[in-house]
Formats: C-alpha cells, structure tokens, sequence
C-alpha cells in the first residue's frame, strides 16, 4: 500500500482539531455570508504518495511497483504567472461557490496539478511484455528495472485535472472592521480529466485529455478578507485519487490504472460577490 505524505496528515489533525474547538467554544456569531457567491484562482504546491502502476495492452501486462512521482512547478515570472495568455499554464486552482447558509457554501472548483514519475528510478517490475522489439521483452516477477526514456515516460502534466464538487463551513474567528480572518474546512468529490504525456516501449507519444477516474479529499483553510469583497486564502488539502483508464498509446485498448493520495498547499486570490436583496450590515 502507498504510504501517505505527512502535508495530507496534517490537514487531516487540523481540520479534526478546528471541530472540537468549534464544538466547545462558542463564540459570537459575526458571519454574514448567505447569499454571496465568490470566485478565486491561484496556485497550488503537490505531493504524491508512491503507486502500483499496471500497464495492459494487447502484447503486454505488467504492474510497476512502489513508483516515485513529483509535481512539476513552473518557474516564478511575472509573465509565466501573470499573462492571461499563459495563465493556465503553471499549476493552479480555481473555484467557484455560492454561501447557501452563513456559514455553509457548495462550490466547483478545478485542481490543475501535475504529476511526473521520476526518471531513472529503480522499481519492481511483474508481468510479462512481448513483441515490443525492445530490450525489455520478458517475463517478470519481482525483477528490479530502471525507469527511463527508451522504457517509459509517464506525466500528467497538462494535467492531473481534478475536477470536483466541495461542500464547505466558514467561520468568522476575528473582526478588524475593514479586515476580518476567517475559517474554512469543508470535504468534496469529483473526477479525473488528465491530459496525459505517456510513451511507453516502442509505442509512439500519446497526450491527450481523457476521463480516466475519480477523486475525493478534505480541505482547511485560513481566508482573510478586506473590505467585504476582496479575500486572500491559503489552503492545505488532501485526498485520494483513483484512476483505472489511463490512456498510455494511441490505441484505446492499451491503458493504465493507479490510485494514489495526493496534498497540496494553495495560495488564491478571490472576490466576494453579494446576490441577495438583504443589507449586509446587521442590527446593532
């Protein structure tokens, strides 16, 4: 089993830690958010946990165990990050999310994260694989085989698309007038739309989107707002994802399947958006 990074356990001690204090201290009631819809982007760090990848094709099935995998950041410019025409490029999120009580919103969001197994790492390799015309022909069971270039290059690097709905709590903790900070936890589910970059063997480059499974994952953040409608948000969040269709080569009968967890540290940016009729100031 892959054994899980410490950032999705942590997310997991705080979003346990903030219900019991949310349950034993009561406090004053100071959010005003029904009725409000927000939208934020931003960008996201990644981490994986390692996986058992199994590759099945017509000549060939076999399962890669204990793989390495890392996100891949795009370097910080001005430019890479700020131009809208190359927005989509760096790893980012965005969402988007409607307050049905005070203190309860749903929201759709994209995960854009990229995922890249690591070259020239020794893994397990079972199975068998016949007919490439490589040096790679065989049968396996238990054998050590290095990950490289002429075996496999392996990414979801356009990327690992999450797509999910997300159910969320906000919580008020201090007021500044002008500037409050807030809470926000909440859990949510979804699908895996990967735009894969996979050349495997003798078989010729494939990228290309395809709904290859599903995910879910709990999330804790710190949102702090200024002027009722402008927020910064920072977010840790972790879950799983599951992906038994994977494309891997130009031919749909060949595939991929792995499940992994997966954290991630956000920084967004959003704007609040008012749709009810009621003021937002309440009676003092």
């Amino acid at each position: 089993m892959s054994r899980m990074k410490s950032p999705i356990l942590i997310a997991i001690l705080i979003f346990a830690g903030h219900v019991v204090l949310a349950q034993n201290e009561p406090k004053p009631d100071k959010t005003d958010q029904k009725g409000k819809l927000y939208i934020y982007w931003g960008w996201n760090r990644g981490w994986y946990s390692n996986s058992d990848i199994c590759f099945n094709g017509y000549d060939y099935d076999f399962t890669l165990s204990d793989v390495v995998a890392n996100d891949r950041q795009t370097p910080f410019s001005l430019n890479a990050y700020f131009n809208p025409a190359l927005i989509s490029i760096p790893q980012y999120n965005f969402r988007i999310g409607y307050f049905i009580k005070d203190h309860y919103d749903i929201s759709f969001g994209v995960d854009h994260m990229k995922y890249v197994v690591d070259q020239d790492q020794t893994v397990e390799i079972s199975g068998n694989i016949s007919g490439s015309g490589t040096i790679y022909d065989g049968v396996y069971e238990n054998d050590q085989i290095v990950i490289e270039e002429s075996f496999l290059l392996f990414e979801h690097t356009d990327g690992l698309n999450y797509l999910n709905v997300e159910f969320r709590r906000f919580d008020n903790i201090f007021d500044f007038n002008k500037v409050k900070i807030n809470l926000t936890e909440g859990f949510g589910a979804g699908v895996l739309m990967p735009k894969t970059n996979a050349t495997l063997l003798n078989n010729e480059r494939h990228d290309e989107f395809h709904l290859a499974g599903w995910g879910m994952g709990a999330v804790v953040g710190v949102n702090i707002s200024f002027f009722k409608w402008f927020f910064i948000q920072s977010e840790l969040k972790g879950g799983f994802i599951h992906m038994p269709d994977i494309r891997t080569t130009i031919d749909k009968t060949d595939q991929a399947s792995q499940s992994f967890f997966f954290s991630q540290l956000n920084i967004v940016f959003g704007a609040t958006i008012n749709l009810s009729k009621k003021s937002t100031d309440k009676t003092q």
